[in-house]
């Protein structure tokens, strides 16, 4: 009976502490938000990394054709081999967080941005889907062409229940997870461009890729995008230089 009791109890306190009863709750959603202090203290070890080492910046080796904002990942071991940086942000992957650190103009004014890593696990639960159809059927499911080349997913024939969506960083709207004619997957940020494009001071001309205008004005960049720029005041695909 005794050895009962123990057993009972010691499955009780495993699942007090698995359901997290045992932290505070900040420290339970310290990985899971953009903390700004976190981005200042990361920020200013970016900068004195810079001047310690004549100008070079803490970032992994990616390869060159890497996308624009998932090119300049930062190299934490980097910061820390430098002295710059004391430990890892509880939010960062390396940490365990939901968020990987990247840098923006890395030349000439290297600034620290988040990425949603979120994000990134629903595209790839999108994409083992569309493997599978692949490997069965000679074209990706395309669904509506919404532009020149870009479609929209025919997410039955994915065995999905709805159109696949990413939770945006910016709005915490549902974002579409669009293909192009290639089957390659990326998320449809104009609705939160739309909404930058009315929020923020800018100065977009046709032609120009209007994204930067999100990094520039909030902690996230807006990884896995098609380039975009503006028509009419309307953020629409940028066809030139995909």
């Amino acid at each position: 009976m005794k050895y009962t009791y123990v057993r009972l109890f010691s499955l009780l306190f495993m699942l007090f502490i698995l359901s997290g009863c045992l932290y505070p709750q900040s420290e339970l959603s310290k990985n899971q938000s953009p903390n700004e202090a976190q981005l200042e203290l990361v920020q200013t070890a970016v900068d004195k990394y810079k001047e310690q080492t004549n100008g070079l910046v803490p970032i992994k080796t990616k390869e060159s054709n890497s996308p624009i904002f998932q090119k300049y990942l930062i190299d934490f071991n980097a910061l820390k081999e430098q002295n710059t940086l004391a430990e890892i942000p509880g939010n960062a992957y390396e940490n365990g967080g939901v968020y990987q650190y990247t840098i923006i103009t890395p030349e000439d004014n290297p600034r620290v941005k988040l990425i949603d890593l979120r994000s990134t696990e629903e595209l790839r639960k999108v994409n083992i889907k569309l493997e599978i159809y692949r490997d069965k059927h000679i074209y990706p499911p395309f669904g509506e062409e919404i532009a020149n080349g870009i479609f929209k997913i025919d997410y039955k024939k994915l065995g999905l229940k709805s159109e696949p969506s990413v939770v945006s960083p910016y709005s915490k709207e549902n974002l579409p997870i669009i293909m192009d004619t290639d089957g390659q997957l990326y998320i449809d940020y104009r609705i939160d461009l739309n909404n930058a494009l009315k929020e923020y001071d800018n100065h977009y001309k046709k032609g120009e890729d209007i994204r930067t205008i999100l990094p520039e004005n909030t902690p996230f960049v807006p990884a896995y995008s098609l380039p975009y720029t503006v028509d009419n005041g309307e953020p629409v695909f940028l066809e030139q230089n995909k």
